[in-house]
């Protein structure tokens, strides 16, 4: 199945030297911001389409986080889609903290939202919204800002607010680096020297590890900055969630460590929703253990419907 064409979506590359699965396309979404690098699976020949969905990546990621997940997906039935918010790797990245705050992602994740809709031409109401970690972040305040888009939120290791000094350690690291240096080259100096000396070592560094450097080079200071003042956030979504009314997901990896599970519980405890525990996956069930996660949220998309 070939989802229908978009003025504002167009063909795009991978990024650094990350191989894509098959069935993986790589576009560029043009909204307000400027362009937004995505990822996109549609369901192939002979599968019913069952749903469409919007991947939102977290804290130091990408699009090419969920980049095992989309296929599995679209074998499931689920057109998905994934992008690199705003600073992250090779989307547009406005300079300047104050580009980065909470109202300027979820006005990028409402702009896509529109994008993905009519790309996939599919009624407003109809969009499954899901958001890995700082994406939860992300996601849940899009769906109070404006639940009209969306037929449902998953919270994919991610919880209610954040807490105070969370992620401080980056942010002190980041400001004494004054913007010069990236977080992957501050965690892994001896190495990061030796790439500037001998340029043969990057060639022999593995493609995840490659990868990895070369998102965190591109990914802008003011990104991270303006996440960590979002993850540091005390305010309690949960309320605002209810009053959404839009069916909820709440999972995790059954060794998540980076969001206290307790909460992430009672926050699916509270709202009525739907809550599981994803085996054999910590903080990134849809890198460690992407087949069981796409069984969930295919399950969960098939059934929570559209609104």
């Amino acid at each position: 199945m070939t989802a229908p064409a978009s003025t504002a979506v167009r063909p795009g590359t991978p990024f650094s030297v990350l191989p894509l699965p098959d069935g993986v396309e790589p576009l560029v979404l043009d909204v307000p911001v400027g362009p937004l690098t995505a990822l996109r699976s549609v369901v192939p020949d002979g599968v019913e389409r069952r749903a469409v969905a919007l991947l939102v990546p977290g804290f130091t990621g990408s699009r090419e986080d969920h980049r095992l997940l989309l296929p599995l997906l679209a074998e499931r039935g689920v057109e998905a889609w994934t992008y690199s918010q705003r600073g992250q790797a090779d989307s547009a990245a406005p300079r300047g903290t104050g580009s980065y705050r909470r109202e300027d992602f979820t006005g990028d994740a409402l702009d896509v939202a529109s994008v993905v809709s009519a790309a996939a031409g599919i009624e407003p109401g109809a969009l499954h919204l899901l958001g890995h970690s700082f994406g939860g972040t992300v996601a849940s305040a899009t769906v109070v800002r404006a639940p009209a888009p969306f037929a449902s939120l998953t919270m994919l290791c991610s919880g209610p607010h954040g807490w105070p000094g969370r992620k401080d350690a980056e942010r002190d690291r980041l400001l004494g680096a004054a913007g010069l240096v990236d977080l992957w080259t501050l965690d892994n100096p001896a190495l990061a020297r030796r790439l500037v000396e001998d340029p043969q070592a990057l060639a022999d560094l593995d493609v995840d590890a490659r990868f990895l450097r070369d998102r965190s080079i591109a990914t802008s200071t003011d990104n991270l900055l303006g996440a960590i003042d979002v993850l540091a956030d005390v305010h309690d979504v949960t309320p605002g969630l209810a009053a959404a009314g839009l069916p909820v997901l709440v999972a995790h990896g059954v060794d998540d460590a980076a969001w206290p599970q307790p909460w992430q519980r009672a926050m699916a405890e509270r709202l009525g929703a739907r809550y599981e525990v994803i085996p054999d996956a910590g903080h990134l069930p849809n890198v460690e253990n992407p087949a069981a996660t796409a069984d969930l949220l295919a399950d969960f998309w098939s059934t929570a419907g559209g609104r």
